[in-house]
């Protein structure tokens, strides 16, 4: 899968290709990375991307020129091409699975007061948003989509360690615990000890309908609704449900 990013500064985003998981995915040659300079697209001597925006208000917006001449360079093979903006429709993990089966993802990371209009009518496929949030920097929204999706592509990660994520089938995760067996006076749940596998299978799914149901229950109402549920979660969910009444 190849991300191509385009973006006032390449340096953000080739600090995050060059570390980590993503970086052995670069090498293996799972995913690919294209940066690419809008300011290399801007033909004045002081490389100007940005202009005040028609009808006054405050800040910068960016220009339609520099930006519409650097998606010429990079739309020949037909990618996807997604702008991030506040205003886009929420980014889900399900949006992200989707996404993750595409050859090839152009994402526009927006500055300023965001970007000529004229632009994203022309070469957007989809206007993303990231959360209900402001950020100054389209590349930060831009490296969220990146890393929710590229983990999701074949190869990058074993699918046994996504099975049990937050959101994979409608719950978060369950509490998770490691060496030492006691920290700050407080022991590992015994139960994770005992080497029983079944039993452990059970109370993490039985923590994953807890804390969804406390934290989230918005997710769990979703997943009845959709069916996505089988009868043992279903079954946990009505008594934390009842419990939830007592209490």
């Amino acid at each position: 899968m190849k991300f191509t990013v385009l973006t006032l500064f390449p340096e953000i985003t080739d600090t995050y290709f060059a570390s980590s998981i993503m970086a052995k995915a670069l090498e293996k040659g799972i995913i690919q990375y294209h940066p690419v300079n809008i300011r290399d697209f801007a033909l004045d001597k002081h490389k100007t991307c940005d202009d005040a925006p028609y009808g006054g208000g405050p800040g910068m917006l960016m220009l339609a020129e520099p930006l519409s001449r650097a998606l010429e360079s990079v739309t020949d093979t037909k990618p996807h091409v997604i702008y991030l903006t506040p205003s886009g429709r929420p980014f889900t993990q399900k949006r992200a699975a989707e996404l993750s089966a595409l050859r090839e993802i152009v994402l526009v990371c927006g500055r300023y007061e965001g970007v000529d209009q004229r632009v994203i009518d022309a070469y957007v496929d989809e206007e993303l948003s990231v959360g209900d949030y402001v950020l100054s920097s389209g590349e930060t929204a831009a490296l969220v989509v990146i890393d929710t999706v590229y983990r999701l592509v074949d190869k990058v990660i074993t699918a046994q360690s996504l099975e049990e994520e937050s959101f994979g089938g409608g719950l978060l995760e369950y509490p998770q615990y490691t060496r030492p067996e006691i920290f700050a006076s407080i022991k590992v749940p015994e139960i994770l000890l005992s080497g029983h596998h079944e039993n452990i299978r059970k109370w993490r799914l039985k923590k994953r309908v807890e804390k969804t149901l406390a934290v989230r229950p918005e997710l769990v109402e979703q997943g009845l609704r959709d069916g996505i549920f089988d009868a043992e979660t279903v079954k946990l969910i009505e008594e934390g449900k009842k419990n939830d009444e007592r209490d």
